[in-house]
């Protein structure tokens, strides 16, 4: 792993490094001059950036998606860390590990897809394993399905994202279908693993991620369906009223006509997966708010127009509470509690303790 990385860079402190630059804007000062607006990346996160001085020398020199070495200084501007580029060159693919550049998941491609096929090989209805085991069994989908994101930004945006949302979807559908037992679990778990197919040809992600000219024409949706129609050419006897049905699991799962579904979902299984798939979306999304936030001081994060909110900081929330005392143990000695000495008794206090003293 490099060093630094994006985690590592302290505030107050010169850092020199090598980033992926994911942005680039050549913008200008009041006086005319340009600087540079960047956001510097690695796998660990991003940074802003910018450079004052000597633009006019490297702006040029380098374009979006390239690695360039900088040393700058970081510091917080209005509560966010900003790092202020002193010197800037670009670096040559040749020098650098590609793995340290970009996000991925936590977990094994490999692993991650022997969870996938043995989901697959519990299915019953064989007309649906045969089509799924199709696209596990194409080298060249499978190639891109344990390595594309799931997004490009709202969730699981990072390499082996999509396989990730896709097992998670699953193990939500089997959950869902234990507690619905009129739901046909082999339908909702196909329409899983295939309902987002498209992204592998939707998005780019060699470098920093985008969307290739495909996925801006025609969208995931669109593609998934062309991919399941080629699939089923090889299988003839694949019963057409399954066929719409599983089409209708595609075309709906995004559950409403503004947020990109032809239909909205019109059976229970296609309402099922609309609704796992945007909850797991949303934790997903969530969770890489918190992670990546770059507030610096606050329990909260900044706005996120995806959820349209802002997120509690749950275990900095919690770390900053006020432990409360601790009551004691239950053999803890008894504290003694010390009275005040008495003071001069007044009238009524004799009167009163020599009748309690007097016999009954």
């Amino acid at each position: 792993m490099k060093s630094p990385c994006v985690s590592d860079i302290e505030p107050g402190k010169v850092a020199t490094g090598t980033f992926l630059v994911q942005s680039k804007d050549v913008r200008q000062k009041k006086t005319g001059e340009p600087y540079l607006s960047l956001v510097l990346g690695d796998r660990t996160g991003d940074l802003d950036a910018k450079m004052w001085d000597n633009v006019a020398e490297v702006m040029s020199t380098f374009e979006r998606d390239d690695f360039v070495r900088v040393k700058g200084l970081l510091q917080i501007y209005n509560n966010r860390p900003q790092f202020t580029v002193h010197t800037l060159k670009r670096v040559e693919d040749a020098a650098i590990d590609p793995a340290d550049f970009f996000p991925a998941s936590e977990r094994d491609p490999g692993e991650m897809l022997a969870e996938l096929r043995e989901v697959v090989r519990s299915m019953k209805d064989p007309h649906l394993r045969a089509l799924v085991e199709l696209f596990l069994g194409d080298e060249e989908v499978v190639r891109r399905y344990i390595r594309a994101p799931a997004g490009k930004f709202i969730h699981h945006a990072y390499l082996g994202g999509l396989i990730e949302h896709v097992l998670s979807l699953c193990k939500l559908c089997q959950m869902a279908a234990s507690h619905y037992p009129t739901v046909d679990l082999d339908l909702l778990l196909a329409g899983a693993v295939l309902h987002d197919i498209g992204k592998i040809h939707e998005l780019s992600y060699e470098r920093s991620f985008g969307y290739t000219s495909e996925g801006q024409l025609l969208g995931h949706i669109a593609i998934s369906l062309r991919m399941v129609e080629e699939k089923l050419a090889q299988l003839p006897d694949f019963p057409p009223r399954l066929r719409t049905l599983l089409e209708h699991l595609i075309l709906s799962h995004h559950g409403a006509l503004e947020f990109g579904s032809p239909k909205v979902p019109l059976f229970p299984e296609a309402l099922l997966l609309h609704y796992l798939d945007d909850l797991d979306s949303k934790m997903g999304c969530m969770r890489a708010l918190v992670d990546k936030d770059r507030l610096v001081e606050g329990d909260w994060t900044s706005y996120s127009p995806s959820l349209e909110r802002v997120v509690l900081k749950k275990g900095k929330y919690l770390a900053e509470a006020q432990p409360e005392p601790a009551p004691p143990a239950a053999d803890a000695p008894a504290h003694k509690v010390k009275l005040p000495e008495p003071s001069t008794p007044s009238l009524f206090g004799e009167k009163l303790g020599h009748a309690l003293r007097e016999p009954k």
